[in-house]
């Protein structure tokens, strides 16, 4: 029962990592979105100005790099690039409040940063452009022909 379970669960892997990393990556491209086009629900706070540092830059890299990382196009730097922002962004905003996320409002900061950096370092999973655009022309009907001996 229990080696079925594994078996099933090794087969579903790349699967779940896939719809993980497009669940995380709209979640973090519509703050970016949020912020930067008051839509959404808007910025929560006053909208930064263009070029503004940090705000503005933070907010252009959660929409762009949310939007890589969600189609799956140079998913591991976008996703590190996404994991980097938020820990310092953790780390400038929130750290200085209180010690713990659940103190200082830095949950969400700590719960992206560590998902982008195991998608960065898994990789995106199915369901990503990197794996199509990979793949060589003809590679399907070779792969589902059947060897020659």
């Amino acid at each position: 029962m229990l080696e079925d379970l594994s078996r099933f669960a090794d087969r579903a892997r790349p699967a779940v990592l896939g719809l993980t990393r497009i669940a995380v990556s709209l979640l973090f491209a519509c703050h970016g979105a949020a912020t930067l086009f008051d839509v959404l629900g808007g910025a929560h706070g006053k909208a930064p100005s263009v070029g503004e540092w940090p705000g503005w830059w933070a907010a252009l890299i959660q929409l762009v790099g949310g939007a890589l990382v969600l189609v799956g196009l140079a998913t591991r730097p976008a996703a590190l690039l996404c994991s980097g922002s938020m820990a310092y962004a953790y780390f400038s905003v929130h750290q200085e409040h209180a010690l713990w996320p659940i103190q200082n409002g830095g949950e969400s900061a700590a719960m992206f940063c560590w998902a982008f950096l195991l998608i960065a370092a898994v990789g995106p999973g199915s369901f990503a452009l990197d794996s199509l655009l990979r793949r060589q022309p003809g590679q399907q009907e070779q792969a589902a022909r059947p060897a020659v001996a």
